[in-house]
């Protein structure tokens, strides 16, 4: 199965450098304009469906950016991790260093091993169904990162050293392939 990530739009929580986790999350006039643009960007690519994070910036931007062309599935197991409690606080209170929470859950959150868990077993149950097919997710920073982990190999430590929000370098969409 071939899988195309795509990251949810800017929300106004971005914008202020709030880390929203398991809030819903609202896309900012900037989100809702990539949403947009990103299903325009990437019109040439076939999916047989789209699956997207059960919270609302990921939905709403899954909607904007494929909603009159496809079937857009949302799944709670594509959340971003759970915070806790830096839900709605500000994101580099922690996202420096994220390694301390591959193995040990945030506060009243969960860990980065948990998200694998998630992506592991939507993945199980999809493969068989999905199989030889191109799908596209729409989600957050933890599952893609997972992602690379369970499909390119990497440990946690190199996919948070790894990842492409460093360096500002989005693209629309990455592309994954399971084993099956």
């Amino acid at each position: 199965m071939k899988i195309t990530y795509f990251v949810h739009g800017t929300t106004t929580d971005n914008e202020k450098d709030l880390a929203t986790g398991w809030a819903p999350g609202e896309l900012s006039e900037r989100g809702i304009e990539q949403s947009k643009k990103l299903g325009e960007l990437v019109a040439d690519k076939i999916f047989s469906v789209v699956f997207c994070s059960d919270l609302k910036r990921a939905i709403d931007s899954a909607q904007l950016s494929f909603g009159s062309k496809y079937e857009i599935i949302p799944d709670s197991r594509l959340r971003e991790a759970n915070y806790g409690d830096f839900t709605q606080k500000s994101a580099s209170e922690f996202k420096n260093n994220m390694d301390k929470y591959i193995d040990t859950p945030f506060p009243n959150g969960e860990s980065y091993k948990d998200v694998e868990k998630r992506i592991a077993d939507f993945l199980k149950e999809i493969s068989p169904k999905y199989s030889g097919k191109h799908i596209a997710i729409v989600a957050h920073q933890a599952p893609q990162l997972a992602l690379d982990v369970l499909l390119k190999g990497k440990t946690w430590n190199q996919a948070i050293v790894e990842d492409w929000r460093h360096t500002k370098s989005w693209q629309p969409g990455w592309e994954y392939t399971t084993r099956n």
